[in-house]
């Protein structure tokens, strides 16, 4: 059984989109850790707030089927694929961590994702679920590296989506 952190992100109908997302998730791997959610700027392009969260599951997939797994998530909740990179959406699921490993995979897997260090709305909301989590490449505490995050922090913490986990 494999520890997974995950990002997730809406910003057309966020609330609807990430409890449903969380929704199935625990029906799917059980018992989800779940951060705080966040309300952020779009980020590349000019759009409605995003509200982000973080969660952490076990799983049996490896980090290629679990990525898949999540894409076929997305597109379960109305993700479209033929619009700009950035753009809005109703539904992102990034596969941030998985375990210790290290990956460069298929399509856009690479395990760390770089956005956890590089983005307030994925880091934040990491740091609080899973403080003294280790990245394994830089070797640094999730909280320490979120006291050090010297890039915008323009976050607005709102109520978790309802969501039976």
């Amino acid at each position: 059984m494999a520890r997974a952190w995950l990002s997730l992100g809406s910003n057309q109908a966020p609330e609807r989109h990430l409890a449903a997302a969380l929704d199935e998730l625990a029906r799917a791997f059980g018992p989800l850790d779940v951060s705080p959610a966040y309300r952020s700027a779009a980020v590349g392009f000019e759009g409605p707030a995003f509200v982000n969260l973080a969660a952490g599951l076990d799983t049996t997939l490896d980090p290629v089927a679990l990525d898949a797994w999540l894409h076929a998530l997305e597109d379960r909740h109305g993700r479209r694929r033929d619009v700009p990179r950035y753009s809005s959406r109703t539904l992102d699921v990034d596969l941030v961590l998985y375990d210790d490993v290290v990956l460069r995979g298929p399509g856009n897997l690479a395990l760390p994702r770089a956005d956890l260090v590089e983005q307030a709305f994925v880091l934040r909301p990491m740091a609080d679920l899973a403080p003294d989590l280790v990245h394994p490449v830089l070797g640094r505490r999730l909280a320490d590296l979120w006291r050090d995050f010297d890039g915008p922090r323009d976050l607005e913490p709102v109520p978790l989506p309802a969501a039976s986990t």
